[in-house]
């Protein structure tokens, strides 16, 4: 492990939020400075994040800058997703991570390919295309950033002997993407591996062997949405359902399983309910409230967009969710620790 990284003693002076927004004062002279490690965990509290706008059409400092002024707050980690041979990250989000008066962190969300199998890319057929990434990577952006890579394996899983996409396959591709990246030169993605968060994947008798190993495997995610099944942020990291009485829910699992790693809510998003308008306002108080009973949990990135597949989840599409949502932008428990600066 490298040093632990240079970080301001101020979270004032990393967080600096949009005019007219008020933060708590500095730190007492003597208090024991918040840092992040060199995989990115902050010592205080947890990140706090988004991916902003999402489906709007937006340019992502556009969408950024537009959440940023709804919420009244910075963004600590801005949640960016690419596929196939794109190069990341862009000259827009370079310099939103770079930004001198509110850096962010970048979580960078990769899907190597749309075409090749999991067993075609772990037998090297994309090594150019993963070079050509690393090259790119080594000049343009030595930050450490987090990199997750095909997130929400679980429904892309088919058990057929042969598939190419059997959950084994995904793990040696993973690894395999990790492993190259390394041996170019990339020494700054901090690895993530992130599950959807649904306990019916859960009971599926290949779920374990997704996992790729704690050597490729910094923190590990979970992209779970307050479905209507799901009343506050308990239910939400820890969902259970009766029809699989074994599982005891992801953070449970998570827990218990990775003791030592970070976890990540990756993605989480609360959808309208027609008949409950009050619903996002009080689920996001549920999330003030609870959120500490989850020490784990280093990192809450918000998936924002009017348009989302199952809904709704942008946070202020009322008034009273937008007060609530603000509130816990603004939180001590997110301002504790300042991101680390380029």
């Amino acid at each position: 492990m490298v040093a632990v990284l240079a970080a301001c003693s101020s979270a004032e002076g990393s967080h600096a939020p949009p005019p007219g927004v008020r933060v708590p004062a500095a730190k007492p002279a003597g208090t024991p400075a918040c840092t992040a490690t060199s995989r990115l965990i902050p010592s205080c509290g947890a990140w706090w994040g988004m991916a902003p706008e999402v489906f709007t059409g937006a340019d992502i400092e556009q969408a950024l800058h537009g959440a940023e002024e709804r919420m009244g707050a910075a963004a600590d980690v801005l949640h960016v997703y690419h596929r196939g041979s794109e190069l990341f990250p862009t000259e827009a989000e370079v310099r939103l991570a770079r930004d001198p008066a509110r850096p962010r962190l970048l979580m960078i969300n990769w899907k190597p390919s749309l075409e090749r199998t999991w067993a075609e890319i772990a037998k090297g057929e994309l090594d150019a295309r993963i070079d050509r990434l690393a090259g790119y990577l080594r000049r343009t952006f030595p930050e450490r950033f987090f990199l997750t890579l095909h997130h929400e394996p679980e429904n892309d899983v088919d058990a057929a002997t042969g598939s190419g996409m059997r959950a084994a396959d995904y793990a040696a591709m993973f690894r395999h993407v990790v492993q190259r990246l390394r041996a170019g030169g990339v020494k700054n993605a901090v690895m993530v591996m992130t599950y959807m968060g649904a306990p019916n994947w859960a009971a599926e008798p290949w779920f374990e062997e997704l996992y790729p190993g704690d050597d490729v495997v910094d923190w590990v995610a979970m992209d779970p949405y307050a479905d209507d099944r799901v009343q506050d942020f308990d239910g939400l990291v820890n969902k259970t359902r009766k029809e699989y009485p074994d599982w005891p829910g992801f953070y449970r699992w998570m827990q218990a399983r990775f003791p030592g790693k970070p976890v990540m809510v990756a993605e989480w998003g609360v959808f309208e309910r027609p008949d409950d308008r009050a619903f996002k306002r009080k689920f996001f108080e549920s999330v003030l409230r609870q959120i500490k009973r989850y020490p784990q949990i280093k990192a809450l990135l918000y998936f924002d967009s009017p348009q989302a597949p199952r809904g709704d989840t942008s946070f202020d599409s009322d008034p009273g969710a937008d007060r609530a949502f603000s509130a816990l932008a603004r939180d001590r428990y997110f301002r504790a620790t300042p991101v680390p600066r380029p």
